[in-house]
């Protein structure tokens, strides 16, 4: 059975680029809309890749950034430059 990554983020302008990204990035994700928020579950390991969120925002982005519309997050977090992933693997 598949652990779940998960992200919620609050459901702004701010966030939408980067739930879109996501979106592109692990088309097996699953949305959960409510209100001021999106959870985004994904089976195994959750991708946001810079270069997506920047496609999507049309100028430059940094992962940490990411802690501005951040709500929560579940599974092992390992990010560096140009990548944030969540996993549950060691």
């Amino acid at each position: 059975m598949a652990q779940i990554a998960s992200i919620t983020l609050y459901q702004n302008d701010e966030a939408r680029p980067v739930m879109e990204a996501i979106l592109q990035d692990n088309p097996t994700a699953r949305v959960l809309n409510m209100p001021g928020a999106v959870k985004i579950d994904v089976d195994d390991e959750l991708v946001i890749n810079r270069a997506t969120v920047e496609e999507k925002l049309g100028s430059e982005w940094d992962p940490q950034q990411i802690h501005m519309v951040l709500i929560s997050m579940a599974g092992n977090l390992d990010e560096d430059d140009d990548q944030i992933k969540l996993s549950w693997k060691h």
